[in-house]
């Protein structure tokens, strides 16, 4: 069985097995048996080649943090962070800034995105002129389910007002070309943030801020469904949504 996530990195990178070998020191045939034999190397030799890659050790070959005999849950998982306290902004500014086809964000508000990062109207804008497809899904403030939201975390009215406040934010993005804002009003169950093959996923846990629930990171790689499960969750419902300029 292929090592899908290590074969999907190097390609991004442009890595040929004969370079990376190179790199490592070690002969070409091993960086093969890595990639299409699912071969994990020696911790020293996989270390060297994960920091060549610019990737995570474990997320390239989760058996090197567990016994042999274990196998990872999904060849999609990079990393598993457990709240999104632990996950720094910068690493959601990094995969959105690296996307070069698709940005989808499914949130109620998210707005310590913008407080965190005040450029990322900026960067949102920068990768719409360079053909990225930009869709950004925002709680509507009147929605039923964003009140009730609100009372099972016990979080009152901050719920709606921050929902009014991320509008806010993307507001000056309504009308730019690549970009479209929508509001809906569903239950969410997951906040999305897309970047082409790779989604971060942050959970929601009844009566839990966003913040301190868990977040996966993932990486579509053909060799799993469950990237493509929450691309299609986006999809359902980005397809009921409504348009800012409606509201």
């Amino acid at each position: 069985m292929p090592n899908e996530g290590l074969k999907a990195v190097m390609a991004s990178g442009g890595w040929t097995c004969a370079a990376l070998a190179e790199m490592t020191g070690v002969d070409t045939k091993s960086v093969e048996r890595w990639a299409n034999q699912n071969r994990t190397p020696r911790l020293r030799t996989a270390r060297a080649a994960a920091e060549v890659l610019g990737e995570d050790m474990f997320a390239l070959w989760p058996s090197l943090r567990q016994p042999r005999a274990a196998r990872a849950v999904s060849p999609e998982l990079v990393a598993l962070y457990e709240q999104r306290a632990d996950l720094p902004v910068s690493t959601i500014v990094k995969l959105l800034g690296n996307a070069a086809k698709r940005i989808d964000v499914l949130v109620y508000a998210a707005v310590f995105l913008h407080e965190a990062y005040p450029r990322l109207n900026d960067l949102l804008r920068e990768r719409a002129a360079e053909g990225c497809t930009v869709r950004v899904a925002l709680g509507d403030p009147r929605s039923e389910n964003v009140r009730l939201r609100g009372e099972e975390e016990r979080f009152g009215h901050g719920i709606e007002s921050r929902c009014r406040l991320a509008h806010m934010h993307y507001r000056p993005l309504v009308g730019t070309p690549g970009i479209e804002i929508r509001t809906h009003g569903t239950t969410l169950y997951n906040s999305l943030y897309r970047a082409d093959d790779q989604v971060l996923v942050n959970a929601h846990v009844w009566g839990v801020n966003a913040f301190k629930a868990p977040v996966w990171h993932l990486r579509r790689t053909g060799a799993g469904t469950l990237f493509d499960t929450y691309a299609a969750s986006f999809d359902a419902v980005w397809d009921g949504a409504l348009s800012v300029e409606e509201i």
